[in-house]
């Protein structure tokens, strides 16, 4: 919801793809530039304290926006709060991650990867949708931001409640040596590095959501509402093939499986670029999410079952870094091309990207074209 109301508040008052861009960049450069320390310090001190502090940050970045809102104040402070959201994020991450393997024992991980995807995806689903629906009826999306705020804050409560098991810590001084320990651990396991460079690449080309807005109001002509419909619509293809790979055999071919999924995430993007038709691109939408969510449930299982207990905040760090280069810069990538070149040959050229890079990884990654298993052992991995 949070996003959705950035993005129309945004459209609505500069009609400029560029300053959609701009949300993405304000947010990710410091993900970037503090995520390993924020690993550091998830690997070294009480990761739910560091969930508390970041939130409550987060929920304070929302009471802001929803005043900006409501006074009309300058979209700079705006892009000053999307600046500390990024901040919060760069800390919560690490710390967050390691939340699921502190309350899931590791022979449940693939399934609990892919039913934490589920909730996210619902609440995906529910958000944009309503979203539209309050944009529509009362012309401001000023109350969203207060209530993401109170969600902030009945989160916190709520995590507060969790009794997990205690993860090792590593103990160690904040040493350019010791920040560097995630970089390395990802570089050599390299189905990890695999994995998260298709998710970055795909997603950094293939950034048609940031341009929603625009073809919500000028391409197809749809509004509020269809904008919400849109947003929520690969969160519902996502959430679709969750349930189907919670209840299908274990992947026998993991790593084929993840090459044609980001493949046709490509093909799916330029359909949805040429797209005239609102329900059909609502249709590639949702076919969008539900590839997604194949490389999502994958990269995920393999940071569970294959990161150790006291490198899981830095590793997540780095992984925080992949991941955040590719939403947010993928976000200011098609805002500047379309500035440049138009809407449309924006998300296109996004889409064959997407799909050189699948070809590009496979080149160069075989032990992605040959992994099976997503148990395998880390040994298999280096």
């Amino acid at each position: 919801m949070l996003s959705f109301a950035i993005s129309w508040e945004l459209w609505l008052r500069t009609h400029d793809p560029f300053s959609l861009g701009l949300v993405g960049l304000v947010q990710v450069v410091p993900v970037i530039l503090l995520s390993l320390p924020g690993g550091h310090l998830a690997d070294q001190y009480n990761r739910k304290r560091i969930v508390f502090i970041m939130q409550t940050l987060l929920a304070f970045c929302s009471l802001a926006l929803a005043y900006l809102s409501f006074t009309e104040g300058p979209i700079l402070w705006i892009y000053a709060c999307l600046l500390g959201i990024g901040i919060a994020r760069a800390f919560y991450d690490p710390a967050a991650s390691t939340l699921l393997p502190q309350t899931v024992p590791p022979n449940l991980f693939t399934s609990a990867a892919t039913w934490s995807s589920s909730a996210w995806q619902f609440a995906a689903i529910v958000g944009p949708a309503v979203a539209g629906v309050i944009a529509a009826v009362l012309g401001s999306v000023t109350i969203i931001y207060v209530f993401d705020a109170f969600a902030a804050f009945v989160f916190i409560a709520l995590i507060s409640l969790i009794k997990g098991r205690e993860l090792a810590l590593a103990r160690k001084s904040a040493t350019l040596e010791s920040l560097a320990e995630g970089w390395r651990f990802i570089r050599d396991t390299r189905v990890i590095l695999a994995a998260i460079t298709l998710d970055m690449f795909a997603v950094l080309f293939g950034g048609a959501v940031a341009l929603l807005p625009v073809y919500a109001t000028d391409i197809l002509k749809v509004g509020a509402v269809g904008l919400g419909w849109m947003r929520a619509a690969p969160s519902i293809g996502a959430i679709l093939m969750a349930f189907l790979l919670a209840h299908l055999p274990p992947m026998k071919q993991a790593g084929k499986t993840l090459l044609w999924a980001v493949a046709g995430f490509g093909l799916a993007t330029i359909a949805f670029g040429v797209s005239r038709s609102f329900w059909f691109s609502v249709l590639m939408l949702g076919l969008l999410g539900a590839l997604d969510n194949i490389s999502v449930v994958i990269r995920h299982t393999l940071m569970l079952t294959r990161v150790p207990d006291e490198m899981r905040g830095r590793a997540s760090a780095v992984n925080s870094i992949f991941i955040g280069t590719s939403n947010e810069m993928g976000a200011f990538e098609s805002g500047s091309v379309a500035k440049l070149l138009g809407t449309i040959p924006s998300v296109v050229i996004g889409g064959i990207g997407t799909i050189v890079v699948v070809l590009a990884v496979a080149w160069f990654f075989p032990e992605m074209r040959d992994m099976t298993t997503l148990d395998a052992p880390i040994n298999e991995t280096a």
